[in-house]
């Protein structure tokens, strides 16, 4: 970790891999110290080390996992309120960073540079935080399974042709989900083929950017449905984004999602099994710089 008070998190390997050279001059032309992961846990390890030195600017350089794990190493040291953090999009879905008016390389050093800062809510499952969604069910096995080569050969679309694939054999989650939402406690109990929990993103209605400075998730449930019918909802991508026949929609800030057997749950891309997961929001936690085209109440 180089000194400094602006310094930025690079991870060579995201997307394509061929933008750390790059993206170093850019940042280092505007004063930040650029460390770049190597092995899986860097990214973690420098961003706890980022917090523990009170860094006050901190650029985040790869795809959604890459910043999920930096806010795991600032969220360790109690600094996520306390460090101005910027996205520039390296990955291969960039999700956060478009939902941040963020497009580009360029567009995003320049935003972490000096881009206009908002307070913005943090989702925390099993004490763990998130900023885009926590997914379980077909989605998170679909993100389980695509492959790096075929991410490398066909960037976003590999999650679709994964989920083709496996939405023929996925047989649903049995789960029941407590939710204390903006309008009583709610509870869902069944088959379901995915919960979706977003917090910079907004599943069903309009999908889109979800606001994230209320306080609250944007939850999805869509029912359990055949696998022809559920092959045809992933090569639309509605289950993903589109409003879709068979879905609950609860707008929530804490919930817990439970089930007889283990679940696989996606934070922000990071895997992890549970029995059973409880998430909060924790309302404008973090700093985030953002573009233009970052819409305050969407």
């Amino acid at each position: 970790m180089q000194i400094g008070s602006r310094r930025a998190v690079l991870n060579p390997a995201s997307g394509t891999g061929d933008h750390a050279d790059y993206v170093t001059r850019l940042l280092e032309a505007r004063g930040f110290a650029v460390d770049r992961t190597e092995e899986a846990g860097d990214a973690v390890r420098l961003g706890r080390e980022a917090g523990e030195a009170g860094v006050s600017e901190l650029a985040v350089c790869g795809g959604d996992g890459t910043v999920n794990e930096v806010l795991r190493g600032l969220a360790t040291v109690d600094r996520l309120g306390e460090t101005t953090v910027g996205v520039v999009p390296c990955g291969t879905a960039n999700i956060l960073a478009g939902t941040l008016g963020i497009e580009t390389i360029r567009q995003g050093v320049e935003v972490a540079d000096s881009g206009p800062v908002r307070e913005v809510d943090v989702g925390v499952a099993d004490g763990e935080p998130f900023v885009v969604s926590c997914i379980a069910g077909f989605p998170a096995d679909a993100s389980l399974a695509a492959s790096g080569e075929l991410k490398e050969q066909y960037g976003t679309l590999a999650f679709v042709i994964t989920g083709v694939q496996q939405a023929v054999g996925f047989e649903g989650i049995e789960i029941q989900l407590d939710a204390e939402a903006a309008d009583g406690t709610k509870t869902w109990r069944g088959e379901a083929t995915c919960v979706l929990v977003g917090n910079a993103r907004k599943f069903i209605e309009e999908g889109g950017q979800a606001d994230m400075e209320d306080g609250l998730f944007d939850v999805a449930i869509v029912d359990h449905m055949p696998a022809g019918n559920l092959v045809a909802e992933a090569i639309g991508h509605r289950v993903l984004g589109q409003e879709t026949e068979g879905v609950t929609h609860i707008r929530a800030s804490e919930l817990t999602v439970s089930g007889p057997e283990p679940i696989t749950f996606s934070r922000d891309g990071e895997l992890a099994t549970h029995e059973s997961l409880h998430l909060s929001c924790r309302p404008r936690t973090l700093s985030l710089r953002v573009g233009p085209d970052y819409e305050p109440d969407p």
